[in-house]
């Protein structure tokens, strides 16, 4: 239920590489000091589990694991490694959660041993090549095999640090980390939560506004750091023609996850994949140095609402 007499409390701060943002709607006397503190755990049990830049995480355990050796996954990996694997299979392979030491031989990853070549990276990986038992919450390595899960993770750390601030008895909120954004209820004032989508900096784009009630975007563009999407196909960075897709979908993690494949099957196959599986997305193009929008008919849609 909405509160006109609700206050709106900011907290911020550092992780995964990027910042986390919260917005919140809470009652005078909430303190939120704990609230603080529960966000900044719980961000921490998700680097510890799926971190490719701290050795003692458990995806740094499972790249080690020699060749048919089982890992053990906690609930958080678990979740994360069964929606990575779907998207996987729904997109053909456009999204492959297998490309980490590839990633790391192109300097976007942790070290890889010397003498490791980029050809053999990607003849190891593949998301077929791994075995995923979801009851038992086992994964298997088959060898050379370097999970990277930047593509969907940073998405359910969103969707996490969203339902921390809901288990404070708190059900109006924005969180954001690095760009992914969720929110849940509305405003004090009976607003939703509007967003406005990242345009590329020379972009001549018309802003595009969202309402986030009960629903999450998530962008995947190469515009800020150069080409470091890898295509799955070649082991190789994407060339920069398609600039970002923004995906809404009902979590982050999803959204993040069907960004980064979208982003790797270009404009074209990206959009009919976007209709066919009823995905409201915007993706950027750069064509003969001008920027292009195209939208799926799902994001038309909405939109006309």
């Amino acid at each position: 239920m909405r509160d006109p007499a609700a206050r709106i409390v900011d907290l911020a701060g550092e992780t995964m590489g990027t910042g986390w943002r919260a917005r919140f709607a809470c009652p005078p006397a909430f303190h939120p000091g704990p609230l603080r503190a529960a966000i900044v755990a719980r961000l921490g049990e998700i680097i510890a589990e799926m971190s490719q830049w701290e050795p003692a995480s458990h995806l740094s355990r499972f790249n080690r694991l020699p060749g048919g050796g089982w890992a053990n996954l906690p609930p958080d990996f678990a979740t994360v490694i069964a929606c990575a694997l779907r998207i996987a299979e729904e997109s053909g392979g456009a999204f492959d959660p297998t490309l980490g030491r590839a990633a790391a031989l192109l300097g976007y990853g942790a070290s890889v041993p010397e003498g490791d070549d980029l050809a053999a990276a990607h003849a190891d990986a593949g998301w077929g090549r791994l075995s995923f038992d979801p009851a038992a919450r086992r994964l298997r390595q088959p060898g050379g095999l370097w999970l990277d899960l930047s593509g969907i993770a940073k998405g359910f750390a969103v969707d996490a640090v969203a339902g921390v601030i809901a288990s404070h008895g708190i059900a109006h909120a924005l969180v954001e980390i690095g760009g992914e954004l969720v929110g849940r209820g509305i405003r004090p004032d009976g607003e939703p939560w509007w967003v406005a989508l990242e345009v590329p900096p020379g972009a001549d784009l018309p802003p595009l506004h969202l309402a986030l009630h009960g629903q999450a975007v998530a962008t995947s563009g190469d515009y800020r750091r150069g080409a470091h999407t890898i295509d799955p196909g070649t082991g190789r960075p994407l060339p920069l023609h398609v600039v970002s897709v923004s995906v809404i979908h009902r979590t982050a993690m999803e959204a993040d996850g069907w960004a980064t494949a979208l982003t790797a099957l270009g404009p074209a196959r990206g959009l009919a994949l976007a209709a066919e599986r009823g995905l409201a997305a915007r993706i950027l193009t750069r064509e003969d140095n001008a920027f292009r929008e195209h939208l799926s008919p799902a994001l038309i849609a909405m939109l006309a609402d």
